[in-house]
């Protein structure tokens, strides 16, 4: 996999899985901590969740800055991971008021900042060198499983730390019950209906028996519940310590660009910071934000107007032989945005459906994928078949995938017959099938692009890209469909959903295969076209493009749960896949001149 690679390559990947695993148990639980810990709405909740993951790309523009004027991408990378620890760290601690944990939000999201977009410029950096430029996309494919190796077992850590802490002090999980304890708590579950659902739920998951003072119930439930979240917090905080520990000893074989290298395109190494194309910036970000003003909150318009600013200072600040390329970059920017605005729903609207609409319990063989242990062992049996069945495989390595399927299919089998008839799954591990699927579909996706480079048919990079943005559409269509019958949120009028209505996970699972498929046609693919189309004294600021689009595109994540409470879920659904298919249809509309700008 890594062979002719540069040795660099390797360190990027373990200090980028260190810091992913923390992210990513952030992600799993964060707007479900938030509902849980302090009652809020799903559009509040929602809100500072957007807010959250806009500043964590939004602030790649600072990191950018910071790097591309000094050069010392190493350093600000540095710095990135001690500040996120930190921020990790402070929202390890219990009890705290939600101000406290927005600015444990935000240190972590200045540390990113600082993190994310200057590490993928020295990946990019690596194969600026003509010994590896033609492996820049396999490159960045091995750089994104990384992330998403972490990312795998970030929600099972995140769901066994909160189980423990939750059955330590004799209770069992149920994703239902925190919203009526709040209710309870707020005097709003009058009726005798509801109160007798309340009772019922909190009798099953009260380890001890029935439970006699509702009120005393549920305000330990909620304490309970929330502190095993922060304890999650914890969790990621270490994660981050490892990521640290393999920068600091490693990050030698990284590329060192504190001395300006020469100029290979004609242009200067730093960044002019003209005063001309500050004040045509500075002039469209205050037009957009003060007109979308009056129509979003000041946080999105904030958001859009940043955007707006940015691209305006980048068109006026590129020389003339530098136009086309960052014009080009820009373009495919505005496509990022609505792409993960729909995708990363994965972590709001589509955790909220998991929580609220799909089976609490499952049989023994869907179980399989609900637990870390057995979902191991289904992995162990593919991977153990692949090096069996696989063609000009060497009699040793076809040894070792027997061996290792037989063994995994038989600790599978274990696992299926010591399950229950019926076994409760929580919706944190929804959030472990992407990074699970990107890591199993890197491989072969990389396989069917080597194929059809070897016909000659490969499709560009701004073709892959939007491709993936077709693939995403499909994605919503399929949670759309299990969504048809379903009653909308709003009618339920925050009462749970009754088994019979909900769905199976399968459902979701498939939607996220499909969703994961359109990813690592886009995601990788447009990290890897910044790299090979921003002019060199741009690396830092187009990579920190890059995620400020992503940026933008995750502040409008609102959108998903300011609608959930509004309309049936199937609108909800259809909002995405009309803007996968505008984006898609854009993107081709524009192919000529992006696949001109790659040459």
């Amino acid at each position: 996999m890594l062979k002719n690679h540069p040795k660099g390559l390797i360190v990027a990947f373990f200090a980028n899985m260190g810091e992913r695993f923390g992210f990513y148990t952030m992600m799993a639980i964060l707007v479900l901590f938030l509902q849980a810990k302090y009652g809020l709405t799903a559009d509040k909740a929602g809100n500072i969740y957007s807010s959250f993951y806009f500043s964590i790309y939004a602030l790649a523009l600072v990191g950018g800055i910071l790097a591309d004027a000094t050069r010392k991408y190493k350093t600000v990378i540095l710095f990135g991971i001690i500040i996120m620890f930190a921020g990790y760290v402070l929202m390890a601690v219990p009890g705290m008021p939600l101000t406290f944990t927005v600015i444990a939000l935000f240190t972590i999201a200045f540390g990113n900042g600082l993190f994310k977009g200057n590490l993928q410029a020295v990946v990019g950096q690596m194969y600026d060198n003509p010994q590896y430029s033609k492996m820049r996309d396999t490159a960045f494919m091995i750089f994104y499983m990384g992330i998403n190796v972490g990312a795998f077992f970030a929600p099972f850590a995140a769901n066994g730390i909160r189980n423990w802490w939750l059955k330590t002090n004799g209770f069992a999980h149920d994703g239902s019950l925190p919203a009526l304890c709040h209710q309870y708590n707020e005097g709003l579950l009058t009726s005798t209906d509801k109160l007798a659902e309340f009772q019922t739920l909190a009798d099953k998951v009260n380890l001890a028996g029935p439970v006699t003072d509702i009120g005393t119930f549920a305000n330990n439930y909620l304490e309970v519940f929330s502190r095993g979240y922060n304890y999650a917090f914890a969790i990621a905080a270490g994660a981050m310590i490892i990521s640290l520990l393999v920068y600091v000893f490693f990050n030698r074989l990284l590329p060192n660009k504190e001395k300006p290298a020469k100029a290979t395109d004609g242009s200067s190494n730093t960044i002019e910071f003209e005063f001309r194309p500050l004040i045509y910036a500075a002039i469209a970000m205050a037009i957009f934000a003060l007109g979308l003003s009056f129509v979003v909150d000041v946080f999105t318009s904030l958001a859009i107007a940043l955007f707006a600013g940015f691209t305006t200072w980048m068109l006026t600040t590129a020389k003339k032989d530098e136009y086309a390329r960052v014009s080009s970059l820009i373009l495919v920017f505005v496509v990022v945005i609505f792409f993960w605005m729909s995708f990363h729903q994965n972590g709001l609207t589509l955790t909220l459906f998991a929580r609220d609409y799909t089976f609490k319990q499952v049989e023994p063989f869907t179980y399989l994928f609900f637990t870390l242990p057995s979902m191991l062992a289904v992995i162990g049996a593919i991977a153990g078949l692949v090096l069996l069945l696989r063609k000009n495989m060497e009699m040793p390595a076809r040894l070792i995938g027997g061996g290792l399927f037989v063994a995994a299919f038989v600790a599978a089998y274990f696992f299926i017959t010591k399950a229950n008839p019926l076994n409760s799954i929580e919706p944190e591990v929804f959030q472990s099938f992407n990074p699970l699927f990107i890591v199993a579909l890197t491989f072969p996706v990389m396989g069917v692009f080597a194929w059809l480079n070897k016909k000659n048919i490969e499709p560009s990079t701004p073709k892959k890209i939007g491709i993936g943005m077709i693939i995403a559409a499909v994605g919503f269509v399929v949670v759309l469909l299990s969504s048809i019958k379903l009653p909308s949120p709003v009618s339920l009028a925050g009462s749970p959903v009754a088994e019979a209505l909900r769905v199976s996970p399968y459902w979701l699972i498939s939607s996220y295969l499909i969703l994961t498929v359109a990813e690592l046609f886009l995601s990788p693919m447009g990290l890897s076209f910044v790299s090979k189309v921003a002019p060199s004294r741009f690396q830092g600021m187009m990579q920190a493009g890059w995620l400020l689009a992503t940026a933008t595109g995750n502040k409008l994540l609102f959108v998903g749960t300011k609608l959930w409470d509004k309309v049936e879920l199937w609108q909800l659904w259809t909002v995405f896949i009309v803007c996968c298919l505008l984006s898609a249809a854009f993107i081709f509309s524009i192919m000529k001149r992006l696949e001109s700008a790659t040459k």
